[in-house]
């Protein structure tokens, strides 16, 4: 009996159309990609979908590299325990952040007075006598809780402000307590015996909290810099019309590249934190990192016999790598060109030395990179 060419295939006849197929489009792919021949020949058992997904060492803005997955998106709201360390939790030694500063004011070649010239400090640096405690408050580092637990051991407010009232702690209850208004008021040697600290934070997310609090069109932020918002978009975009300017904000890579331009601005609230500082005038007895606010607030308390405490933290993450400030950085900044991020890491070069600070790409961002055995 003849054949009936209308006959459908036999199995193995689709199964050697198949397997051509497959090693049709695979000869394609490794044309394409020659490290795909080379892995299905070092590992015959690695599938072509398994090779796309590999992890690679991809070199980010600035100079750092991160483990990638090839094909997959990031995921920068979780972390594998592969890539972090449960150790860098523990706060840094005081011997470790001093050795820090140390290091910063030698990049500055600077070195420090002998003795502290605290007097001469500018307007963010306060004393409050009755507690004997010097404190430099560097905006977006959480100063306005600080201040607020300074005065209250300090006796100036008695009882504990209610979180959506802080700001008020910046106005005249704060103002007399100010560097630049006790001068002659008291002898230097008074600030010399005076128990004194700072607090720093890693400068990706401190700009992203200068922005969402001050520029951004957040509904639950402040945007207390309305007309600075509207000066960004009219100097990034070329808007003059004061119409439509009243509607605009900045986004992030807006203002990321108007901080680049204009070398961090003249605005505490964006340039280097080193600027706000008293060094090298003056040496801090205690530096504190913000990202350890908790555990080591606890000692300055002990250190100035007080009873006081800082407000509870807006964030429901305790550990500074899933907190929102660190996930808005990582997703933020990865979308800004190298350019951009070369110049800023470069403008905040010093800052982030003050901590051996990570960068956005680093698994532990944004903690300081310390060392656990001094």
């Amino acid at each position: 009996m003849s054949e009936n060419p209308t006959a459908p295939p036999s199995v193995g006849f689709k199964k050697r159309n198949i397997l051509l197929a497959v090693l049709a489009l695979t000869g394609f792919l490794v044309l394409l990609f020659p490290d795909l021949a080379k892995s299905l020949t070092n590992n015959p058992g690695t599938s072509v979908t398994a090779f796309f997904e590999h992890s690679v060492t991809v070199v980010e803005p600035g100079g750092s590299t991160v483990e990638s997955k090839v094909g997959s998106p990031p995921k920068t709201n979780s972390l594998s325990p592969d890539s972090y360390r449960d150790d860098i939790l523990k706060p840094p030694s005081q011997e470790w952040a001093q050795k820090q500063v140390l290091r910063t004011v030698n990049m500055m070649h600077q070195h420090y007075s002998k003795p502290s010239e605290w007097e001469v400090c500018g307007a963010k640096t306060y004393y409050f006598h009755e507690i004997k405690t010097i404190y430099t408050g560097i905006p977006k580092t959480g100063c306005s809780n600080w201040i607020e637990a300074l005065l209250r051991a300090n006796g100036d407010l008695k009882h504990l402000l209610d979180p959506t009232m802080v700001r008020k702690v910046h106005g005249g209850i704060s103002g007399r307590h100010r560097m630049p208004h006790l001068r002659g008021r008291y002898d230097p040697g008074t600030f010399r015996q005076a128990f004194s600290f700072t607090v720093v934070r890693n400068p990706w997310t401190r700009m992203v909290s200068g922005y969402r609090d001050k520029v951004s069109a957040e509904k639950t932020q402040s945007g207390s810099f309305r007309s600075l918002g509207r000066a960004i978009v009219r100097e990034m975009r070329n808007i003059t019309d004061r119409a439509e300017l009243a509607k605009l904000y900045p986004t992030f890579t807006e203002f990321a590249q108007w901080v680049a331009k204009h070398h961090g601005s003249g605005n505490p609230h964006f340039h280097q934190q080193y600027r706000t500082l008293c060094i090298p005038r003056a040496k801090y007895d205690f530096i504190i990192p913000l990202e350890y606010a908790g555990p080591l607030s606890q000692e300055v308390w002990r250190r100035i016999n007080a009873e006081t405490s800082l407000l509870q933290s807006y964030d429901k993450s305790s550990d500074p790598r899933l907190q929102k400030s660190a996930l808005y950085a990582k997703d933020w900044l990865s979308k800004i060109d190298k350019e951009t991020i070369d110049k800023l890491y470069k403008i905040f070069e010093l800052d982030f030395a003050l901590m051996k600070y990570s960068n956005f790409t680093d698994p532990n961002f944004p903690l300081p990179l310390h060392d656990l055995n001094l």
